[in-house]
């Protein structure tokens, strides 16, 4: 079925529908731009929410931004700007393949609906004119047929009147067979236009009509088909983003898990962990004897009390938490002692669980076999008046932990800047032989600022990474840190740096930081590898983040090389050779038979 043969009389129903479907199209781009806004909206609000609880620059280097937490909050806001990119991008996509797409398509639409609606019209305007013309020669054959009946009716009147004379009724006569004549003619035309108009009609309405009406038929269909592309479209635009906007979602799911409340605790006691140990009991110093017992020097670098703990804050009132505890003046003591954190967040960090001393001096021996003078020299480079000589240098206004970590920082910043001016030294070194060799490529004379520069820069780094590494020292720091720094420069240093004259010297500037040991009773000696004395499997993951210790991954096994001495670590070490602590409870432990 279609429009031509059923509908070939409704020509206004066939052209008010065809209209009201090209608006329903415009209605529908119309409505797909609104949603795409919205989505742009959306987006553009989602990216601002994202962008305003993101941590600025400043605030990455905060210490809360190490936690799991922390990073997961990050991870999330960072899902929710790729979240906003795919409802862009669904925005984006319905723009062109719904909107635009439609657009155009409803525009060639327009434009052939109008030419078929102009054929319907000429072949219709042509009917009505073959009509017209028919009418009008209808009319004339009237017209002249009545004429020739008048005319014949006088012509038989005069022939009958007795009075009338031969020549008028010849002449009336010849004036009736004129019009009957005449009369024929427009008979003949009438019947001629007749034949023409209703072949025309037949034409019109069996063909010509039929033919436009089912272009229209046609016309109509592809707009319906192109109008449920575009509805399926709507929707899936949106299905291809759903496994990006899945993964998305997903992710945050992921951050969630991924928060580890154990870790963040290990994490807050490697930031704040001061290193001190708790205070001995005060001891009874007895006035009336005469004698003022001074503090026993038994634990090195511990503070005796808030006096030392305070170090150069003095002045100010130290209490465990923010405000004080409202009690009576009478029951407050003059100072409050911090203890330390609290064991149910870990065990404490092994560098200081036992005689920082005897610690230190067993690290160092294990490591870079150095020589000390003495003693007493290593213990008067804890004193507290040596810590806080220099504050802005040397960090001492720091609790050691803290200290420690700090100038290990410092250390490796040192490195990485000697490390550069090493590099570019030798680059100067070999620019100038190839200038020595072929003069036409450059004037060797004129790196020798450059190389004077860097020289100067080599030495100004070497002395203060000397300075660090002694300070270090100072503090407990371990010696794996200080083997590796001074193996570094010396490997780095031992190569030939230019001068500023332009020679090269042969003989690297000797390490200043060997001084310290250099003076030492031969008290140790060098270690062998030590044996492992079992093995121990991972039950938790272990980040490793301070000095000393080693991360551990759920499940692993690692050999035990020193067994928990009572602190809550033990010393372990992997097959590529790297030791380090990690907390007893983490692992399970079998010992070597």
């Amino acid at each position: 079925m279609d429009w031509g043969t059923e509908l070939w009389d409704q020509y206004d129903i066939i052209e008010k529908h065809t209209q009201s479907g090209l608006e329903l199209v415009e209605k529908y781009v119309k409505f797909v731009k609104e949603r795409t806004e919205i989505e742009q909206n959306y987006a553009k609000q989602l990216r601002n929410l994202s962008k305003k609880y993101n941590l600025k620059r400043s605030s990455k280097d905060e210490p809360e931004c190490r936690l799991s937490s922390y990073q997961s909050f990050l991870d999330i806001l960072n899902e929710m700007n790729d979240y906003a990119g795919q409802r862009e991008l669904i925005a984006e996509n319905m723009m062109m393949n719904i909107c635009i797409d439609l657009t155009k398509y409803l525009q060639e639409l327009k434009q052939e609906r109008k030419t078929y609606l102009m054929d319907a019209k000429k072949a219709q305007q042509s009917l009505e004119s073959t009509y017209k013309q028919l009418d009008s020669s209808k009319k004339r054959f009237e017209r002249e047929w009545r004429e020739a009946e008048r005319a014949a009716q006088y012509a038989e009147k005069t022939d009958q009147d007795i009075n009338a004379t031969k020549a008028d009724v010849e002449k009336a006569k010849q004036q009736a067979h004129m019009r009957a004549h005449v009369a024929e003619e427009c008979k003949n035309d009438y019947a001629a236009q007749l034949q023409k108009y209703n072949k025309e009609q037949n034409q019109f309405y069996f063909n010509d009509m039929p033919l436009i009406f089912n272009k229209l038929q046609d016309l109509d269909e592809r707009r319906v088909q192109k109008l449920a592309q575009g509805y399926i479209l709507f929707s899936d635009t949106e299905k291809h983003v759903m496994p990006i906007i899945g993964k998305c979602l997903e992710g945050i799911t992921k951050a969630g898990t991924n928060v580890n409340e154990r870790n963040d605790s290990m994490v807050v006691i490697e930031q704040n962990k001061s290193g001190f140990e708790r205070p001995g009991d005060v001891e009874f110093e007895d006035y009336s004897q005469g004698i003022n017992r001074a503090s026993s020097d038994s634990s090195l670098g511990t503070p005796k009390g808030p006096m030392d703990l305070l170090g150069k804050n003095r002045s100010k009132n130290f209490w465990l938490f923010s405000k004080r505890s409202k009690l009576s003046p009478s029951t407050v003591p003059p100072f409050s002692t911090p203890p330390a954190p609290s064991p149910a967040n870990g065990p404490p960090s092994p560098k200081f669980g036992r005689d920082p001393l005897s610690y230190c001096l067993k690290e160092i021996n294990k490591t870079v076999k150095p020589r000390i003078s003495s003693f007493r020299t290593l213990r008067r480079s804890f004193t507290p008046e040596r810590i806080t000589a220099t504050v802005t240098e040397d960090f001492a206004h720091l609790p050691p932990e803290q200290r420690r970590k700090r100038l290990q920082q410092k250390l490796e910043e040192i490195c990485k800047e000697l490390q550069k001016e090493i590099d570019q030294s030798e680059a100067l070194g070999k620019m100038k032989d190839v200038y020595e060799k072929n003069p036409q490529m450059g004037d060797p004379a004129s790196l020798a600022s450059q190389i004077s520069q860097t020289s100067q820069n080599i030495e100004r780094l070497r002395g203060e990474l000397n300075k660090y590494e002694t300070w270090l020292a100072e503090a407990g720091g371990r010696g794996d840190t200080l083997r590796y720094k001074t193996h570094t420069f010396n490997n780095n240093g031992a190569h030939d740096v230019q001068s500023p004259d332009g020679a090269q010297s042969d003989e690297s500037t000797p390490d200043p930081s060997q001084a310290i040991y250099a003076e030492f009773d031969d008290d140790f000696e060098d270690d062998e590898l030590t044996a492992p004395i079992g093995k121990c499997t991972a039950m938790y993951n272990f980040p490793g983040a301070s000095e000393g210790t080693i991360s551990m991954q759920e499940g692993e096994v690692l050999a035990v090389v020193e067994e928990d001495k009572g602190d809550g670590w033990t010393r372990v070490r992997r097959n590529n050779g790297d030791e380090g602590y990690i907390p007893t409870s983490y692992v399970t432990i079998t010992l070597n038979k």
